[in-house]
Order: structure tokens, then sequence, then C-alpha cells
């Protein structure tokens, strides 16, 4: 839900960019606006396969939107928010450059689409679901995103989950309390710590295990030595989805859901108007000192008409250094081409380097074993080698752009406080969907048919060869020698052939392994460029607005200055009575701002148990 504060302020600020003439400064404001009546606050529900994020949701919306069974898991993500009245739609991938295909179906068949049942595989090649619920819980904004946990956090999906994570507003890391955290789960915490403002970890199934206090001490102790920061919330979907049926409140406190909503309105809400506020309040207070700058200038050209030709000149040499900020040679734009092309060298050999070492990692375990035995277990163990490397690489990526970002900044303003613009580094679909499942190589068949007949097109080879040799002893064609000499001919037949049909497996499997790690590289290096490519454009169309911006307001300075040196002393007096007057205006404006970003957030009442 938008700040009204904020958004009270950013109409008043556009109407005085109306008034002043600034269309300019009104472009900014406006991208603000439409940023505040965004009321999206997403928080990505993740974890490894059949931890209970599915019920988890269900418990937090008190209804049965995500399908829930102990076979069949999630295949698609559901998007889960507020609307007036229950409403489902699914969205399909669209084919080339098309647009996405938005398609309505009914709640209560939902389950047919976004599960592995239903929709096994995602054949239907959905991209989401979304659901719309009456909820309390959602009204403030909050959008809750069921992902798909097949095959675990460093499968093809946790992948897509990881380079989902910079758009998300808080992440839930979702794990049953049958077991403590694994290797996979704490790594992806690292990375989603360096990703995402928020991030928590709820301890499901707490009514089925007895134990789980010892879990969550263990996982806390994991966390600890990871030097990972984050909450632990033991959580019950069962006890809460009863003691909503029920109004329990004894029950509601059992079930751990009052800290986990708690969370997710103070934490997670709250701190998204707290941001609406600041970024609020620093765009307002930017847009108010161009306003004043002009206004500034003019005045003290009026108050002291014989220093007005060295203001003019401060002015003019100001406003020069500015128009160099527009220029393709001007520091910041060097700084800014040059570290893109950089950071698309070093991001491109980083990938490569990651899935080079597991190609060879891959090749060796085949050279160790039948592909035709260990295919279900390689398969597996390579897309998490490749998914965990694609995701590594993503993180560190995100990590350079928002340094390089800040480095671009430094050299704009040389060390002033210069905003920087919402940087998104979503690149999921990039990612999602689009490389292809590792293809398993065909395994041609030698079964005891094929092994009868190649054993007997070699032993009928050496019989006949021994055979006419001891013709020349006076013994027969056919004799114990040569019939002997038979069976070890077919038998080495037999074993030449098995070897080379391994053979051919092994180099079939490896031909395949690096078919798919090209793929990846292909894929994963475009999105890669993309999103640095979005990056440098968003970096350059920012501090090529705030140049502008800073320019035309010194030419109007300059404009002003000069004018004022013109006007007789009964003009100047009304003019100076009317520039205080108009500074006022805008000092109270930007007030208003300081006052916004100094206000705290109220805590967010929570009636958990009418929370539904």
């Amino acid at each position: 839900m938008a700040v009204p504060a904020a958004v009270d302020l950013v109409d008043l600020a556009l109407k005085a960019t109306a008034a002043y003439g600034r269309p300019d400064l009104g472009a900014r404001l406006e991208h603000t606006r439409k940023r505040l009546v965004d009321p999206d606050v997403r928080v990505l529900i993740v974890g490894e396969f059949k931890q209970g994020k599915s019920q988890l949701v269900n418990a937090l919306v008190n209804a049965p939107v995500c399908p829930v069974d102990d076979d069949i898991s999630t295949a698609v993500p559901t998007i889960v928010k507020h609307a007036e009245s229950a409403i489902a739609w699914v969205v399909r991938e669209p084919e080339g450059d098309g647009t996405p295909q938005r398609t309505e179906v009914p709640v209560a068949k939902l389950a047919e689409h976004v599960s592995e049942g239903g929709n096994p595989g995602n054949r239907n090649r959905l991209s989401y679901a979304e659901v719309g619920l009456p909820r309390k819980l959602l009204q403030g904004g909050l959008v809750l995103v069921d992902t798909p946990g097949v095959g675990g956090l460093a499968s093809a999906h946790g992948a897509a989950t990881m380079s989902a994570l910079p758009s998300a507003d808080a992440v839930l890391l979702v794990s049953d309390a049958a077991q403590e955290y694994t290797g996979p789960e704490l790594e992806f915490l690292r990375q989603a710590m360096a990703l995402c403002p928020n991030v928590a970890c709820v301890l499901t199934k707490t009514d089925l295990y007895p134990h789980w206090r010892r879990i969550k001490d263990l996982n806390e102790g994991h966390l600890r030595a990871a030097g990972i920061d984050a909450d632990i919330l033991p959580a019950s979907s069962s006890l809460r989805l009863h003691a909503a049926k029920t109004q329990d409140k004894e029950l509601m406190a059992e079930s751990g859901f009052t800290e986990l909503i708690q969370f997710l309105l103070r934490r997670v809400v709250a701190r998204a108007d707290d941001l609406d506020r600041r970024s609020t309040s620093q765009d307002v207070l930017a847009v108010a000192d161009q306003l004043n700058t002009g206004f500034k200038a003019e005045l003290a050209a009026q108050e002291n008409p014989e220093r007005a030709a060295a203001l003019v000149g401060e002015l003019q040499r100001a406003k020069a250094r500015a128009d160099e900020l527009k220029q393709r040679s001007s520091r910041w734009q060097i700084t800014l081409n040059d570290g893109v092309a950089d950071l698309q060298s070093d991001i491109d050999y980083d990938l490569r380097d990651r899935l080079r070492a597991t190609g060879r990692e891959a090749e060796e375990l085949i050279d160790a074993a039948d592909p035709a035995d260990i295919w279900e277990q390689f398969s597996e163990w390579l897309h998490q080698q490749v998914s965990s490397a694609a995701s590594a690489n993503f993180v560190w990526a995100a990590e350079r752009a928002r340094f390089l970002a800040s480095q671009v900044a430094e050299h704009f303003a040389e060390g002033a406080d210069i905003p920087l613009p919402d940087l998104r580094f979503d690149q999921s679909q990039s990612i999602a969907g689009k490389v292809e499942a590792l293809a398993k190589p065909e395994v041609e068949k030698f079964g005891v048919g094929q092994k009868l007949f190649t054993g007997m097109r070699g032993g009928y080879g050496g019989m006949l060869m021994i055979g006419m040799a001891t013709t020349v002893a006076g013994l027969g064609l056919l004799n114990p020698v040569s019939l002997g000499a038979g069976v070890l001919f077919g038998g080495k037949t037999v074993r030449d052939e098995r070897k080379r049909l391994l053979a051919k497996r092994k180099n079939d499997a490896k031909q395949a392994v690096r078919k798919h790690i090209d793929e990846v590289t292909f894929q994963v290096g475009k999105g890669s460029r993309d999103m640095l490519r979005r990056t440098q454009r968003s970096l350059r169309d920012h501090f090529s607005s705030l140049a502008d911006e800073v320019s035309t307001s010194l030419a109007q300075s300059v404009l002003a200055a000069q004018s004022a040196v013109k006007t007789d002393t009964t003009e100047r007096e009304r003019r100076i009575k009317d520039l205080k007057a108009e500074i006022a205006r805008v000092d109270a404006m930007a007030e208003r701002a300081r006052k916004l970003a100094a206000g705290v957030a109220p805590q967010a009442a929570v009636a958990v148990g009418k929370a539904s």
C-alpha cells in the first residue's frame, strides 16, 4: 500500500514543477509516483523438495490456494496477492518475441495447472500462476510467491529462484524439522543475503517432530558458523489452519505464525514503506534544491546588484562544468563504459571457468564408471553443479554491477551524495526454461541374443583359421584344437564388443555433457550480458538526466541573475519580496520531505487470529 504522506508530497512537488516551468524535474517525480502507487511487496518462499512451502502459503492466507500432496510437488511458481474476490490466472510463456498469454482459471482447479500431477515437467510451458484473495494480511501489498523446489536449491529451479532474488523484497527459506540445514541450503542463504535485503528461515512441521527445538539450535549454530545473520522462525502450518478454523488463540500462538506474520508486516511491509519514505524524500529534496537554485541566484543579484557580474560569472562556470558531465568524454561516462566492458569480460570468464571445471570433473566420473549404470545420479549431480555455477556467477555479477554503479556516482559528483537508480537484476527468465535438460545418450542393447551372435561370428572365424592350419598336420577341419580356438576367439570377440560399446557410451555421454555445458554457457552468458546492458542504460540515463537538470537550473539562474541588473529600485524591492516568498514555499516543501524521511514507520497492528 502506498504511503499517503509520500504520495501527497510527490503530488505537491509535481504542481511546483509545473508552476515553475520545469517539466524535466516533473519526469523524475512521475517515476517516483509510479513507484509509490505500486503496492507489491514480494516475498519469495523457497526451499528444498517437500519441505512444506505450499502448505506454509496456504496457512498464511488460510486458503488452499497451493496444491499440497505427499507425492506431487509444485511445477511452476504461484503468486498470491490481494484482490476483492477470489480469482486465479495462469500465464504461459510467449512464443518467440510475443507477449505472455494470461488465462483466467477457476481457483478450485488451479492445482491442475501448477502441480506435477496436472502439469508434469511443466509441459504446458507456464511461466507462473497468479491468485487473488480478499485477505487482510495481503491488503498492505504483501505478495507471496510459492516457488518450485523439485531437485533442491542447487537444481535448475534453484538457479532460477536465485536470479529472481534481487527483485524480491524478502525471502523465506523453508526447511522442515526433520533434519538440520544441508550444504546447499547454507550456500543458498549466503548468496541470498548478498542479493536481498530481508532473509529469514522458517522451520516447518514442528507438530510432527518433537525434537524440533534441537534442530533449531543446531541450525542456529550452522548459521553462526557460516556468518549468516538470519532469524529462524519455527512454525506449524497444520496447527495454524486448525487454529484459524476453531479461533483458538492459544493454538495460534503455539503454531508460531504470530511471530512469522509479525516478521512479514513489521520487517518486510513496514521496511518497504520506510524505503518509499526515504526515496521520496530524497527525490523531492533534489527537486526543491534545483528549484531554489534559480530563485536564490536571482535573489542574490537583486539584493547585491554590484555583485551581479561576479555572480553571473560563477554561475556560467558552474554551468560549463555541468555541461561537461553530459559529454561522452566525461569521467563518469568513461568509468561506466570501461567498467561495463571489463565486467562483461570478467563475468564471461568466470562462468566459463566454473563450467569448464565442472566439465572436467564430469568426464572423470564418466571415465570411472559405466554411464548406463550411473546416469540418473550423474545427471542430477551435473544439473546441481551447473546450476550452482550459474547462480554463483549471477550473484558475483550483481555485486560487481552495484559496485560499478557506486563508482560512477562518485565520479559524477566527485564525492557528493548522488542518488543511485533502482537497479534490478532479475534475469530469471534468462535462466529458467531455456536450457534443456541433459540428454541421455542412446544405449545399444547387448543382450543374450546379441552376445551369442557376436560370439558365434568371432568363434567361426577362429575355428576356421585354426582348423585350416591344423589340416597341415593331418587333422580334420573340425578337431579339438580348432573347436577350442573357436571358443576362445568367440569369447574375445564378445569382450571386445562389450568394451567397444562401453567406450561408445562414455564418448556419447561426454559429448552430451559438453553440449549441455555449451548450451548453458550460451544462454546464461547471454542473460548476463543483457543484464549488464540494462544496467549500463539505466545508469547512463539516470546520470544524464541529473546532468540535464543541473544544467537547466544553472542556465535559468544565469538568465535570472542577468535580468536582475536591469530592474529599477521599486521593481527590485517587489521582486525581492516575491523571491523570498517562493523560496519559503519551496523550503516548506523540502521541510516536509525531511520530516517524511525522519518519520518512523508505525508498528503494524497485527490481529493474527483475524489475518484471514
